[in-house]
């Protein structure tokens, strides 16, 4: 089994990455997906982010309103790091869990972790391959303002808001640019998947 870590900016392309490994044979697991699940009523997460951030956070529904949330630690990276204390933790467990669950199933699987936050969070230890998808801050900037139809400020505001690609690709086994075409970025990515493909084969010794 080989775990790879992956992970970039807001509008790097890792989304699209992730989705092309998948189509290439990996098994994706979505670090967002368990971040969802992280605040799912009643859990330890629900509670304990209840107890640190007060009740007014849980909607009418008895669920918490990612809202409310938001508005109370958006901007503040005290308030922020309070919540990714309690919330990295069991998104980790979750990761960790699904991993070793594989390994017994399927342990010739590649699985990829999909993680924005993977540096930030300390997670490269779950991962045997740190993946990192990069594009220039100005180009990211520019797609972001496309995308989700922000201003500049707005947009680079959310740049900001994570570490640099150069603190990310401090970490990386392998490095994927996506400055050009997506054929070309769906090329780099098929290229480093032969490359991972040819490690594998050369430590098994076949």
């Amino acid at each position: 089994m080989r775990v790879l870590g992956l992970t970039g900016g807001i509008a790097s392309g890792k989304s699209t990455a992730a989705e092309r490994l998948k189509e290439l044979g990996a098994i994706v697991l979505d670090a967002d997906r368990y971040g969802h699940r992280a605040y799912d009523k009643d859990s330890e997460g629900f509670h304990a982010v209840v107890n640190e951030f007060g009740h007014d956070i849980v909607g009418e529904d008895g669920e918490i309103d990612r809202r409310i949330l938001g508005g109370k630690v958006f901007g503040d990276p005290t308030q922020l790091k309070r919540l990714t204390d309690i919330v990295w933790p069991v998104i980790r467990q979750f990761a960790t869990a699904e991993i070793g669950e594989l390994r017994e199933s399927d342990p010739e699987t590649v699985i990829v972790l999909e993680a924005a936050v993977l540096i930030e969070a300390e997670w490269q230890d779950l991962a045997d391959e740190v993946w990192v998808v990069h594009v220039d801050a100005d180009e990211a900037k520019k797609r972001l303002m496309d995308r989700n139809n922000l201003d500049a400020d707005a947009a680079q505001a959310r740049i900001d808001s994570q570490i640099t690609n150069e603190e990310r690709l401090e970490h990386a086994d392998v490095d994927i640019a996506n400055g050009g075409s997506l054929d070309e970025f769906v090329a780099a990515i098929d290229g480093e998947w032969q490359n991972l493909q040819d490690r594998i084969s050369s430590e098994s010794g076949s």
